[in-house]
């Protein structure tokens, strides 16, 4: 099984960034048994659903984090370790 780096989690979301994953950047999110593929830097979702609350977190994380995402997709394309990026306060 591929690396799978954890960049952040906040109100029981977990967001990762696999090392194998391709252009557009995107990043996926779980929260309990949903889970989603979501594209940055907009916060759209590619793929999945999650409940109405975590999807409002989800599309808002990555506007507050874009710089430490784009950094990160850099890192991966090595690959290299991924670092970790702050939560929703």
């Amino acid at each position: 099984m591929d690396h799978v780096p954890r960049l952040s989690s906040f109100y029981g979301i977990v967001i990762y960034r696999y090392f194998v994953d391709h252009n557009p950047l995107y990043f996926h999110a779980i929260y309990g048994e949903h889970q989603a593929l979501v594209g940055t830097p907009d916060g759209g979702f590619i793929r999945g659903t999650l409940p109405r609350t975590a999807n409002k977190l989800v599309q808002h994380w990555p506007e507050v984090h874009r710089e430490e995402l784009e950094a990160n997709w850099r890192r991966a394309q090595i690959p290299d370790a991924l670092e970790p990026i702050k939560p929703l306060d």
